[in-house]
């Protein structure tokens, strides 16, 4: 897949989450991540506010598990 196609499945993958309820934000974390690990092996620099909604969504993921963890 070439790097153009790419970036264009992570602003696809983008505009979804920004209308996405959490948990859908959660599902397409997975998927988002990858597009952007696909981007960087392939040298590409990946555009900033890609890496941030990445880094957002980690965190998200990360505070979802906490929240449903027993105490």
């Amino acid at each position: 897949m070439e790097t153009t196609e790419l970036l264009q499945i992570a602003e696809r993958l983008e505009a979804k989450i920004a209308g996405a309820t959490d948990a859908a934000r959660r599902s397409l974390q997975p998927e988002f991540n990858r597009v952007l690990s696909r981007l960087r092996a392939s040298g590409v620099s990946v555009p900033p506010h890609l890496l941030r909604l990445d880094r957002t969504l980690g965190e998200e993921a990360i505070e979802a598990y906490f929240d449903n963890f027993p105490v």
